[in-house]
């Protein structure tokens, strides 16, 4: 038997076709549409589908089952993503589970947050299983997967652990992508970091190599200036302040035993995200501090997720897997 997991992100979208005992035997990926309609993001995701089975020399038509870890806000009973807060507002709605099940030709889709997609590939991999664990995703947008007490919660619109829009600054000194000020999400995502350090910087206009006037600022330019340039250890200071703070809500929320932290902004810059997180919590949070730790799955963690969604019925238990790995 066959099944499908399919990551769509605001920057990627990728597939892959695993067996039943999730090993990868094909899979396919291309940049996520801008526009100028929902439906090319459909089309593409359909695509990348098509192009995995082709790569695991397989037809659609034999998939049993797929997974989809999406950016969101879902509606889970249509089966689309509703009016994405990282994508242009062209971009309306996205249908995902119709068109999936018709090209697959099965019922058997399932339809999650990235970030709950996430969770569920963390706690199928994971060498214990671990019941109450966060999956946290720091990339283009924010977001969490959350495990508790061997439950993964998914709300009932598919919409639990839009953390990133959480208010961490009620004084509202940022838009998030969303329209709303004072988000999580609008100060340490990996789209609004350059937004921030211009902000900071017409505040404060120091000098630095930062080229924070050029269009193509980006959060890669930041990073990359650690250590070298002022402004920018600034900027990565109040970063790491903000992400603390919204780290800090989740423990208080959740009471994991383990927050696991992926997305490019985490992966590609783990010292710099990871460590003042670590040394800030403990003045923070008054319940038992977290194991804070870098996904081992890397940039595959949703993707593989999803697919372990698709061999589960939907719900990453290992005990409903023949072979788990």
């Amino acid at each position: 038997m066959y099944y499908v997991g399919v990551d769509l992100g605001a920057t990627n979208v990728r597939a892959v076709v695993g067996d039943g005992s999730a090993t990868v035997l094909g899979s396919d990926s291309r940049g996520t549409p801008r526009g100028p309609s929902g439906i090319a993001v459909t089309e593409a995701v359909l695509g990348v589908v098509r192009g995995a089975c082709a790569d695991a020399g397989i037809d659609p038509s034999d998939v049993s089952a797929a997974g989809v870890g999406s950016i969101g806000p879902l509606d889970l009973a249509a089966g689309v993503i509703q009016g994405p807060a990282n994508l242009p507002d062209t971009v309306e709605r996205i249908p995902l589970v119709g068109p999936i099940s018709q090209l697959l030709d099965t019922d058997e889709v399932y339809l999650h947050n990235d970030t709950i997609a996430g969770v569920i590939g963390e706690r199928f991999h994971a060498d214990r299983n671990p019941d109450d664990m966060v999956y946290l995703t720091i990339s283009s947008g924010i977001g969490a997967g959350v495990a508790v007490d061997g439950n993964v919660l998914s709300g009932w619109d598919g919409n639990a652990g839009e953390v990133g829009h959480m208010t961490v600054d009620p004084h509202g000194f940022m838009t998030c992508g969303c329209g709303l000020d004072g988000h999580w999400e609008g100060y340490c995502s990996g789209n609004n970091i350059p937004e921030y350090a211009r902000e900071l910087h017409e505040e404060d206009p120091i000098e630095t190599s930062l080229p924070v006037e050029d269009p193509d600022f980006s959060a890669v330019d930041v990073f990359e200036a650690a250590g070298e340039d002022t402004f920018a250890d600034h900027v990565i200071e109040q970063v790491a302040h903000w992400n603390a703070m919204g780290i800090a809500n989740v423990i208080h929320a959740y009471a994991p035993l383990v927050v696991s932290v992926g997305g490019a902004v985490a992966l590609n810059n783990p010292d710099r995200v990871l460590d003042p997180v670590r040394e800030k919590l403990a003045d923070m949070v008054f319940i038992n501090v977290p194991e804070i730790r870098l996904t081992a799955l890397g940039d595959e963690v949703v993707v593989k997720g999803a697919l372990a969604s698709a061999l589960t019925g939907g719900t990453g238990d290992r005990s409903r897997v023949e072979n788990p790995p």
